[in-house]
């Protein structure tokens, strides 16, 4: 399966007010496993951003003077998420930019060009009710670094969804890159007997078995109380 990470900047939070896209980062997954086959735009927005969105992204009026109209890059863009399942955090949000972008140019709805959209907010949402599910708040709850974020990019931002959503859906502890069928940093390891050796029974402590027991209440509840160990313990 085909997976793009999707996240935007924009010169604000309206684009039926004039506000205009200013960055497109995606990051490709097949079979749960990063490609390193991205797309990245700048986009010159034709338009100065927002005060407050500047203090976000950091993109200057000045930086994004030389950079491509969307119109420009529009093709690229659409032809590298063709088909695709899209996950975006917080989708209406960018899809409202695309889906004006798209309309400016007369081009059909975004949803329309890609397999399907799927909102990790909203998943988020599911499975910490109650609690704050922001990229940021994401990430420190699931130990995934984003020291290297100080503003936000779109890239950077895909990225970071990326490991937060493999996390999220308990696919795999960390990404992988695919190269050519084997994982990064994998290595051939000699086998050892181990029979020859007196080999000690660590038992969890109490706070490591609470942990455990509510993390496998968070799979309880996302697979809306399917999983197979308490179909087996029942």
């Amino acid at each position: 399966m085909r997976q793009i990470f999707l996240d935007t900047e924009t010169t604000g939070l309206y684009p039926d007010q004039g506000d205009r896209l200013i960055e497109i980062g995606c990051v490709e997954l097949v079979n749960r496993k990063l490609t390193g086959n991205n797309k990245h735009f700048y986009v010159n927005p034709g338009r100065d951003s927002h005060e407050e969105a500047l203090k976000v992204h950091g993109l200057t009026t000045e930086f994004l003077r030389d950079k491509p109209k969307f119109s420009v890059v529009v093709d690229e863009f659409l032809a590298f998420v063709k088909d695709a399942e899209i996950i975006i955090h917080n989708a209406p949000f960018d899809l409202g930019f695309l889906n004006k972008e798209l309309e400016l140019l007369g081009r059909v709805a975004f949803k329309q060009c890609v397999g399907k959209v799927v909102d990790s907010l909203a998943l988020a949402k599911e499975m910490f009710p109650g609690k704050r599910n922001g990229l940021d708040a994401l990430c420190d709850r699931l130990g995934v670094d984003r020291s290297g974020r100080t503003l936000h990019g779109g890239l950077l931002d895909a990225e970071l969804l990326a490991d937060v959503y493999i996390n999220l859906t308990r696919g795999q502890d960390a990404l992988l890159i695919d190269a050519g069928g084997a994982s990064a940093g994998a290595t051939l390891q000699e086998r050892v007997d181990l029979s020859g050796f007196d080999l000690p029974v660590l038992a969890a402590s109490q706070a490591e078995s609470d942990a455990h027991e509510d993390l496998l209440k968070q799979l309880d509840k996302s697979s809306g109380g399917k999983t197979v160990w308490r179909a087996a313990i029942a």
